[in-house]
């Protein structure tokens, strides 16, 4: 039997709001003339969404609480804590978490809740789900649920970046008592300095970005984190843990879906180096086990034979966590979680009695390793088949208006001129129904917002 959080904390409910625009991939590689497979093949992507002035980091954070609270019918004054992770940054002081509140204030009059914003890259969200799940563990805890929200709107100057952005907000509800929990004090974390990803420009969103050191960093990070993983499951259970026998699922931080393909063969290699004489590593090249952790990051031998060793596995463990990765692209701190409720969405009720291995990464850099293991009784199989219906996930990926590569560079070209003040959007893409969008900003800074009802 899976062992669990003390009062197994962790997810009830979760959903994912993404705009109702995309481009595809594969027109954009036509678009910039840079190769048929270059997006669609090399990163393993589908399609990315976005959006133009009309959206921004408020208004997808508020549609997506009130999507959530209003799928699952949760009172407004049963949440005791408001976490946000983001990384997309409106103001140096004002938090998103309380632009939040004006949905608490107004629909249930609740306004002692704890909680603000994590930034650091893509790590925010994890770090705020951290923090609730610390907060439901304590003895500060007051009886209520706590709420996480996570998701980006990653802009990339034109180049070789900006295939690799994307947009989705993702929110869930905390609470004791949760058909996927932590598994206890499983956990284990990496954190450094690096320059590999980062925003010095305050006055745009788009970052600076070292590409090939921003996955030596990530790669290291998951090296770390899976040693001292490997090292805290046998602490807990007496014996060894191995991704392929002990784990049902991986999920990956996914800034492009091949950097989880190749993710997920070097947390097998990260086995096969706590135990090269297991006979299930018996086609390794013996040259393998002699490079250097810096020598492995880029060796084409090492390559190779990781993702033919990994690849059957990979399409049971991992690709059912992909849809909204690929079909989405990177959400930044929403991200892992999107690859959740893509996995929620294929697997269902099937999903019972599963342990689940999450990787989150952040450039800068923070990275965390956890496990979530999901109840195995007929409440739960309940409960996740309600969470495959109500996500709707296909529906609305279908439902999506497809525009050109023309419509996605005008859109861009929209939100950088969104620093001035006053300002009334321009964008004239539909945006999708029961969405929040921005009406106006002022003279002085503020910010008005109404819902596309």
């Amino acid at each position: 039997m899976l062992a669990r959080s003390p009062h197994d904390v962790g997810i009830h409910a979760i959903d994912t709001y993404f705009p109702a625009n995309c481009v595809k991939q594969s027109d954009l590689e036509r678009f910039d003339n840079v190769g048929t497979g270059k997006y669609t093949k090399g990163l393993e992507q589908e399609a990315m969404a976005f959006v133009d002035d009309q959206e921004d980091i408020y208004s997808l954070a508020l549609t997506a609480v009130s999507n959530l609270m209003e799928k699952y019918d949760i009172p407004w004054d049963a949440i005791g804590r408001l976490e946000v992770g983001t990384e997309t940054v409106l103001d140096k002081s004002k938090a998103v978490k309380t632009v939040l509140m004006d949905l608490f204030e107004q629909k249930g009059k609740n306004n002692n809740i704890e909680g603000v914003d994590t930034i650091n890259a893509c790590y925010g969200g994890t770090n705020a789900l951290l923090n609730a799940v610390n907060w439901l563990e304590s003895s500060a805890w007051d009886g209520r649920y706590a709420l996480v929200v996570c998701g980006d709107i990653a802009v990339y100057s034109p180049g070789n970046a900006r295939p690799t952005g994307g947009v989705g907000m993702v929110a869930m509800l905390i609470g004791r008592n949760a058909p996927i929990a932590f598994e206890g004090s499983i956990r284990a974390s990496h954190m450094e300095h690096a320059y590999d990803f980062y925003k010095p420009n305050l006055d745009s969103e788009y970052p600076v970005v070292d590409g090939k050191l921003s996955v030596t960093c990530y790669y290291r990070a998951l090296d770390n984190c899976y040693r001292l993983f490997r090292q805290r499951f046998e602490q807990a259970h007496g014996r060894p843990f191995t991704t392929i026998k002990d784990a049902d699922f991986a999920l990956y931080h996914s800034p492009y879906t091949k950097l989880v393909r190749r993710s997920f063969a070097r947390t097998i290699y990260g086995d096969y180096l706590a135990n090269p004489d297991s006979e299930c590593f018996t086609a390794v090249p013996k040259e393998v086990r002699s490079l250097s952790v810096e020598a492995s990051y880029t060796d084409k031998t090492l390559q190779t034979t990781f993702d033919n060793l990994t690849e059957e596995d990979y399409k049971t463990m991992v690709e059912p966590s992909l849809l909204l990765p690929k079909q989405l692209g990177n959400s930044y701190t929403g991200s892992l979680y999107t690859g959740l409720q893509s996995l929620i969405d294929n697997q269902g009720s099937d999903l019972a009695g599963k342990r689940l291995l999450m990787f989150s990464y952040g450039s800068g850099l923070a990275a965390t390793m956890f496990s979530l293991v999901v109840g195995s009784d007929s409440k739960t199989k309940q409960v996740l088949q309600d969470l495959r219906a109500k996500s709707q996930l296909e529906q609305r990926l279908q439902k999506r208006n497809v525009c050109t590569p023309e419509q996605f560079t005008a859109a861009l070209a929209l939100r950088e001129g969104m620093h001035s003040a006053p300002y009334t959007p321009q964008g004239k893409l539909p945006v999708a129904s029961g969405a929040f969008k921005l009406k106006d900003v002022s003279k002085d800074v503020r910010r008005t917002y109404s819902r596309n009802e």
